[in-house]
């Protein structure tokens, strides 16, 4: 049976703001391949509909915020480079068969070359031969670059370019301040804590009684800001997440301080999410603007 906590233990009105933390039962995604493109189904897509274990409501966090990135580094090719390789292209994609595509190379290449001009073709070859050869004497360690800039005070020019290199995985951070007032709220957040710790661990399968030969990946989570019964209208949103890190600290009113029953009279939880799946731009395609601002 799916368990509901709720801190502090009061009432949630139609105008209150929290935050929903639903446990759900890891599905791993698979290698299913949609039928219309090959794109693998994501963590995130798997999960969505998973078994509900359990739901916690905790108080909006302090320090809200949102952090988006893209992943973009430097590229350099030169211009000689980048000529023969299209003329690489050019001649794999010929369709001439082997002799054809070899006499393909070497015409184009010979062009590539003189395009150069005579003497910055001559110089850059006279420079390339003067690098293959000293780096035969020991000790020396030079390069086609070092020695035109050596010898002309010039290099190739790189064409450095920003280019897009990869997507990133958000990573969210939230604490809370935990002060139990009651015998009532003292025991449910320590059940709270309890249900945090037991599903971020991985478990130990026990299939065909070979238990502890294989581990079974830990429970996952899904965030959502809420305005009373409903989504709340303006924060960001999250994709189902793992729960990498959570910490306790059990003194944090400086001192330890308990009531009678031995509950902190303080604690301080942070939990430390990471979502299963990157952001894409069709994600936003169905999110009108009176959910919000998207992920």
């Amino acid at each position: 049976m799916a368990f509901t906590y709720r801190y502090p233990n009061t009432r949630l009105d139609r105008d209150s703001d929290y935050l929903e933390i639903k446990f759900l039962e890891y599905i791993a995604p698979g290698f299913e391949i949609d039928s219309n493109a090959l794109d693998l189904k994501s963590g995130d897509e798997a999960n969505q509909k998973s078994k509900n274990l359990g739901t916690v409501f905790l108080p909006i966090p302090e320090n809200i915020q949102d952090n988006n990135t893209t992943n973009w580094g430097e590229d350099s090719i030169n211009s000689v480079a980048a000529g023969l390789g299209s003329v690489f292209n050019k001649a794999v994609t010929n369709n001439k068969g082997l002799i054809g595509t070899g006499k393909d190379l070497l015409s184009d290449s010979a062009d590539t070359v003189n395009a150069l001009g005579t003497s910055d073709g001559n110089q850059l070859f006279n420079s390339y031969m003067a690098s293959t050869a000293m780096n035969l004497v020991p000790g020396t360690k030079t390069s086609l670059g070092g020695i035109l800039a050596r010898q002309s005070g010039q290099i190739l020019n790189p064409n450095s370019e920003l280019l897009f290199n990869g997507v990133t995985l958000r990573t969210f951070g939230f604490e809370f301040t935990i002060a139990p007032r009651d015998e009532t709220e003292s025991l449910t957040v320590k059940k709270m804590i309890r249900e945090f710790k037991k599903n971020m661990q991985a478990s130990r399968t026990g299939a065909s009684g070979n238990e502890g030969l294989f581990l079974k990946s830990p429970n996952v989570f899904q965030l959502t800001y809420r305005n009373g019964n409903k989504k709340h209208p303006f924060l960001h949103k999250f994709k189902v997440m793992a729960l990498k890190d959570m910490a306790v600290n059990y003194t944090d009113s400086g001192t330890y301080a308990t009531y009678a029953d031995a509950t902190p009279v303080k604690m301080r939880l942070s939990l430390s999410f990471q979502e299963l799946s990157p952001i894409y731009s069709e994600d936003y395609e169905d999110i009108s603007l009176d959910e919000g601002v998207g992920y």
